[in-house]
């Protein structure tokens, strides 16, 4: 694994580096800091004709095959889009549908499932919540808890999960839950009766999240994904490919940082010179420099090689201790740079700052993540 890793070569094809601008441009046309703030203010969190026009430009079929209606490329490119979406602070439940449901539903649902729901994944129309973990700490396969029962030839679930990214907005929740034979997932549509949605208070108003509570609903036989008692393997990847699509979003928001930064440098003066000519700033702003090329590179690895169950393993606690440590560091220093007004409300630097401190927690903080990467090297 070590040696492949050092000669990966990141540089973008020019197909890659078209959906880059094409991506950015729509981004800054359509969804400026502005409209982001709009939407952090809302209930929902997210605008349903940006959720579509994205789905137009193609970001959610790129990793879907062919066969159910996707581009049929790889993670790799899909990277690109979660980098922009990170420099952007996107709103929307891409994460959840596009990285981790979409993943789970191709590699273990049944033909019939993957019919119902790639094709509507790929368009847009369909949005899925991933519901694992009954309280915060949650950051394992062996942290679920939640119960359910075989009932007439279907399914009952009864439990309470909470921290589901957009889990009031979305229209499917993918939720794990114990069987008689072990953990199991289900695909459960939102409206179902005795599913209750509570939106909850969040650090980060940018990513909303919910409570979700399961009061005996019931479900048919065919919500259940893949094999009774075997989703263990399957929620583990499902929590490496967040670790790397959240990695990916931090990029594009430490970027941000660094870009922010850098202008603050030159255009801002005190005593009658530019900041960025001061000693203290030039180090400051190359050190985050190193944190950011230092972060993508784990990142981008790490999207490469999310076909490979070893590698992966290494490469997506790495690439999210990396990359949350990272865009913490930025985000602060860039504050900082930015000096009184960095503080305040009105500057766009404390909504990246409060993503980087929320997405660092979000399955599992950097120690965490360190704990399975010792684990994956057998130490």
């Amino acid at each position: 694994m070590a040696d492949r890793a050092l000669h990966v070569d990141f540089a973008l094809n020019e197909a890659q580096e078209m959906l880059r601008q094409t991506t950015r441009k729509f981004l800054a046309d359509r969804v400026p800091v502005e409209v982001v703030r709009r939407l952090a203010e809302t209930v929902e969190g997210f605008d349903a004709k940006l959720w579509q026009a994205g789905a137009e430009l193609g970001w959610h079929s790129l990793a879907i095959p062919e066969e159910y209606g996707g581009a049929g490329y790889t993670f790799s490119e899909l990277s690109i889009v979660l980098e922009e979406l990170g420099r952007a602070l996107f709103p929307g439940p891409f994460l959840s549908t596009v990285v981790m449901a979409a993943d789970a539903i191709l590699a273990t649902g049944t033909e019939e499932q993957r019919q119902a729901f790639l094709p509507g994944i790929a368009t847009g129309e369909h949005t899925v919540g991933v519901a694992l973990f009954e309280g915060p700490a949650g950051a394992s396969s062996g942290d679920i808890t939640m119960s359910a029962e075989a009932s007439g030839g279907g399914w009952v679930l009864t439990g309470r999960k909470t921290n589901v990214i957009y889990g009031h907005t979305v229209d499917t929740l993918l939720v794990g839950a114990q069987t008689a034979r072990g953990l199991s997932l289900f695909l459960v549509p939102a409206d179902t009766p005795g599913v209750t949605r509570q939106p909850m208070p969040t650090l980060d108003a940018t990513t909303k999240q919910a409570h979700v509570t399961f009061t005996e609903a019931q479900v048919g036989a065919g919500a259940l994904l893949g094999r009774e008692g075997a989703a263990g393997p399957v929620v583990d990847r499902m929590l490496r490919l967040a670790a790397v699509g959240l990695a990916l979003d931090q990029v594009g928001g430490a970027q941000w940082c660094l870009e922010t930064s850098l202008e603050q440098g030159k255009t801002r003066f005190q005593f009658g010179r530019a900041i960025g000519s001061f000693q203290a700033i030039k180090h400051r702003c190359a050190d985050m420099l190193v944190a950011v090329e230092h972060a993508r590179s784990t990142a981008y690895h790490a999207a490469r090689v999310t076909q490979d169950e070893e590698e992966l393993a290494i490469a997506a606690p790495l690439a999210k201790s990396v990359c949350s440590d990272a865009f913490v560091k930025t985000s602060g220093e860039t504050i900082q740079i930015l000096g009184g007004t960095g503080f305040t409300w009105e500057n766009n630097a404390h909504l990246y700052f409060k993503r980087a401190k929320s997405s660092a927690l979000m399955f599992g903080d950097a120690r965490h993540q360190r704990r399975l990467l010792a684990d994956a090297l057998g130490l």
